[in-house]
């Protein structure tokens, strides 16, 4: 079992992390040297070699946090209580407030997947993407199975409601002067929600 870290350890580790995200975000990973990452983060070459080896390291842990925190969500989504529809809201909501928390790693992210390549460690962004829209499925299956949602096609549902996540995010990310926050985003699922059970009263 390891030992607690120390609040000082917490913090130097934290203030490596924010520089490189600055840094990486905004130069490029491959542009970024491990001089300038300890230099914001105003430690010595040696103390980032200590948490995280190299430039590498340090790339890759700050994926994984915010990875890490996504795993939740889609694990206590399965948990949660509720209406089928109130549970695909929640899941939207905070999937959302995630990615706006932290914007700066999307950036790198984004640049990374679709960019140019930066020689940046292999990171399989797909499989996450994959188990969120399992998730978005697997809810929608279950709002069938108590007829919450009517029959029909669970890959037009699915899209649909992870192509209203993602606008928002990507509008946040690529034109902040067009935002689209939480309210927002509600309302644009709210209406999709409303339609797909309205569909079934069509039939």
């Amino acid at each position: 079992m390891k030992a607690a870290r120390a609040p000082s350890d917490i913090a130097v580790r934290n203030r490596l992390l924010s520089a490189a995200t600055e840094l990486f975000s905004r130069k490029g990973y491959s542009a970024t040297t491990t001089r300038e990452i300890v230099a914001a983060a105003g430690v010595t070459k040696p103390v980032l070699y200590y948490y995280f080896r190299n430039k590498e390291g340090i790339y890759l842990e700050l994926i994984r946090e915010a990875f890490a925190k996504f795993d939740a969500l889609l694990d206590g989504s399965r948990k949660g209580r509720g209406s089928v529809l109130e549970k695909l809201l929640h899941l939207s909501d905070q999937v959302y407030l995630l990615f706006m928390e932290n914007i700066e790693v999307a950036k790198l992210m984004y640049s990374i997947y679709y960019g140019p390549p930066q020689g940046a460690p292999f990171f399989d962004f797909d499989a996450y993407h994959l188990r969120f829209q399992e998730a978005l499925r697997s809810m929608i299956k279950e709002g069938i199975r108590r007829g919450e949602l009517p029959k029909g096609n669970v890959e037009d549902r699915m899209w649909i409601i992870l192509g209203a996540v993602n606008i928002a995010m990507e509008v946040n990310l690529c034109h902040p002067e067009m935002a689209i926050d939480r309210k927002g985003l509600a309302r644009m699922l709210h209406l999709i929600l409303r339609g797909l059970q309205q569909e079934g009263m069509r039939k």
